[in-house]
């Protein structure tokens, strides 16, 4: 995908790839398809980040008071959360690029602080056997499970859609690229360093919190209704378990609106893009309009001209992300069923381009004139840097001398 998108760096994304790389006759029905399963995604993550944002809002009401979450209550935050979300990136787009800095540090340290307090404070941890090798089967009591009825296989294989789901959205930063600087090369790096990233903080986070669990049996079935809440309980006490709280909620937050919007102001910020935004929805559904693809397409394909933001785009996609969370209000497992929804929409939108890259592979060879030779520069100096630091210059570079001097000699 970041090869694709440094070729074509264009707020449509999969859809819009997948006509490029189509035969002209099949290029609508590629990008027709793939537009209809990437909105869908793209609306369903953002239902799960705002609802998950939802939900934990209202367990941290719980925490030292008299609070008793409903769903219409969560429905009720739910509402509020996206309305906010909406107000920012309808009058607030200056601000996104000073959120998205404060968002990667809130990721990155926030993530960092709360694995290191849950262990350092936690009153005995679990074993790596239980860590790594326990396989347990929630879909239904012992005997009757999945596992035992289909097989094992087939119950990770849906247990890894929610992990899966947390490695979505890196597609937002194709989409965003026609409001980046350097755009064929900020949307590329974008997509490597978001799956990159995510996926190191994510094995960090579940690591501290699988081995700090107290009771598993307890964790399960904690009566604040979020088994991460109750690790929190039994590890820092109530107290800590509010700050810790807060840094998952403002994480949750910052990913719902804002985190995708600024990857043109500095491409070493685009790691913190793991999941995507209302922004980022945004300019997909402002994108499809203007193609054609979506009802009403000639309302939606509108920039507001004194707020340089597509509004009418912004406020479908809080409206659909709302619509989307409302079964919850019957469910409890809407939030479950809003991440399987997002994996297998965004997924597809991915996988389709990608396929028809390596079905039409003949129609596009690759010559000095078509070669790609960013991604080989980006790669030999990634290479090169990294290797030879830790082989070598390690042992004898000392960075700039004659800053450390002047800093040594009260400069």
């Amino acid at each position: 995908m970041a090869e694709v998108c440094s070729a074509h760096p264009t707020s449509g994304g999969p859809y819009f790839w997948a006509a490029m790389l189509s035969r002209p006759k099949n290029a609508p029905v590629a990008s027709w398809i793939t537009g209809w399963f990437n909105l869908l995604g793209q609306v369903a993550v953002t239902t799960g980040i705002s609802f998950g944002c939802a939900n934990f809002l209202s367990t941290l009401c719980t925490l030292k008071t008299d609070f008793v979450p409903t769903p219409k209550t969560t429905i009720g935050i739910y509402a509020a959360i996206l309305f906010s979300q909406g107000l920012t990136n309808t009058f607030g787009v200056h601000l996104l690029h000073y959120l998205n800095n404060i968002s990667v540090w809130w990721h990155a340290i926030g993530t960092f602080s709360l694995v290191v307090a849950i262990l350092a404070k936690a009153p005995t941890h679990q074993s790596a056997k239980f860590v790594f090798q326990t396989f347990i089967d929630g879909t239904g009591p012992v005997g009757e499970g999945w596992g035992d009825r289909a097989s094992h296989p087939y119950v990770v294989l849906v247990g890894l859609l929610l992990a899966q789901y947390t490695l979505t959205g890196f597609d937002a930063s194709a989409h965003m690229t026609e409001e980046t600087q350097n755009a064929a090369m900020a949307g590329s790096v974008g997509i490597i360093m978001a799956i990159g990233v995510s996926a190191v903080l994510g094995w960090f986070l579940l690591l501290g919190l699988l081995f700090s669990i107290q009771d598993l049996d307890g964790t399960l079935a904690s009566s604040t209704g979020q088994p991460v809440t109750q690790i929190f309980l039994d590890t820092v006490g109530e107290n800590g378990a509010i700050v810790l709280m807060v840094i998952v909620i403002g994480a949750m937050y910052f990913c719902g609106y804002a985190i995708e919007a600024e990857i043109q102001k500095s491409a070493n910020l685009v790691y913190a893009n793991s999941t995507f935004s209302v922004t980022s929805n945004s300019r997909m559904m402002y994108a499809f309009a203007r193609d054609g693809g979506i009802p009403g397409h000639k309302y939606f394909n509108f920039v507001s001209a004194k707020w340089k933001s597509p509004i009418r785009t912004v406020w479908l996609a809080c409206m659909l992300s709302f619509i989307l969370g409302l079964p919850s209000l019957g469910s409890s497992v809407a939030f479950a069923a809003a991440t399987s929804i997002a994996t297998m929409g965004l997924y597809i939108s991915y996988g389709i381009p990608i396929a028809l890259r390596v079905i039409y592979h003949k129609d596009f060879p690759v010559d000095s004139q078509t070669f790609n030779y960013s991604i080989v520069a980006v790669g030999i100096v990634l290479l090169y840097s990294i290797g030879f630091w830790f082989i070598s210059a390690r042992k004898w570079f000392s960075g700039p001398i004659q800053q450390i001097s002047g800093k040594y000699s009260g400069f």
